[in-house]
């Protein structure tokens, strides 16, 4: 199995656009879990917000705990105008041409004005990453990114965005949905695995998925993890699962058995030792 390598991240926070009409509070703004999603994928090695910072004062202490360099950008017009996001943009596109080694930049803003500035980075064989709320996110920029990350507004239940509609009443209290295979999987996996002639790594699985929908998230669809939901798609009989060494692989239905194949009946009854870090955090690639 190809080693992964690990990426550097810079870190772009829009932080006006982030606290406007989301319904976070400066105060209550936490990008720790974004950062420690991002992490797993690799290191963060710069990280700077834009904002006029006399407005929003309440969190300034937070973001400077996390290690960013605040750059303060007051109004440009008398009519308020911002223009964060012009200096955001010079930034970054400095980055690009400057340093080398960082080959993935997330844009943490909801902004489709951002969308020009995506492009330009994957045009430069960059990955863009985009973070943001969804319910203030423009679904421009979420297609003009690689993948897509929601932030969680202070009080939603973890998990997906989509939790509270996916609840629903019953007499013993609130129980979650049943999970649904989306769409998106069922077609990736039938189109691959038709043109696949041997075993499929999962994480190629994800990738594919992510780079039709950035803002794909097994959890969204009520799996915890994508382990599970290739699980749901063998019990439909669209795939089968076989481990081979210490990973698991996908074949098709009728495939016959790899000479390596091992099976595993306590695998098999138990969805979570399938999970591999590959499968549940895909090695990323470029588009």
């Amino acid at each position: 199995m190809t080693e992964k390598t690990e990426l550097r991240i810079a870190l772009f926070v829009d932080f006006e656009n982030l606290v406007t009409n989301t319904g976070i509070t400066p105060a209550a703004f936490d990008l720790q879990p974004a950062i420690d999603r991002l992490l797993e994928r690799g290191k963060v090695v710069f990280r700077r917000a834009f904002c006029d910072w006399s407005r929003f004062h309440d969190a300034k202490r937070g973001l400077h705990e996390l290690g960013f360099e605040l750059v303060d950008v007051p109004p440009s017009t008398r009519a308020g105008k911002n223009g964060a996001d012009i200096r955001l943009v010079i930034d970054a596109l400095e980055l690009c041409y400057a340093r080398e080694h960082i080959d993935t930049f997330v844009i943490a803003s909801g902004d489709s004005d951002f969308c020009p500035l995506a492009y330009k980075l994957r045009e430069n064989d960059k990955r863009v990453i985009g973070l943001a709320v969804k319910e203030a996110t423009s679904p421009f920029l979420v297609q003009a990114c690689d993948e897509f990350i929601y932030l969680k507004p202070p009080g939603r239940p973890s998990g997906s965005p989509e939790a509270p509609r996916r609840r629903k009443q019953s007499r013993g209290g609130e129980r979650a949905d049943p999970a649904t295979v989306p769409a998106i999987a069922r077609e990736v996996v039938s189109s691959l695995l038709a043109q696949a002639t041997g075993p499929t790594n999962p994480s190629l699985i994800k990738q594919t998925i992510v780079r039709k929908e950035p803002d794909f998230d097994e959890r969204d669809h009520g799996f915890s993890t994508f382990s599970k939901l290739l699980g749901a798609l063998e019990a439909e009989g669209l795939l089968r699962l076989q481990q081979m060494g210490r990973q698991w692989y996908v074949l098709p239905p009728d495939a016959k058995d790899s000479p390596d194949a091992k099976d595993s009946p306590d695998a098999k009854d138990n969805p979570d030792a399938k999970d591999s870090k590959d499968a549940e955090e895909p090695a990323p690639t470029q588009s």
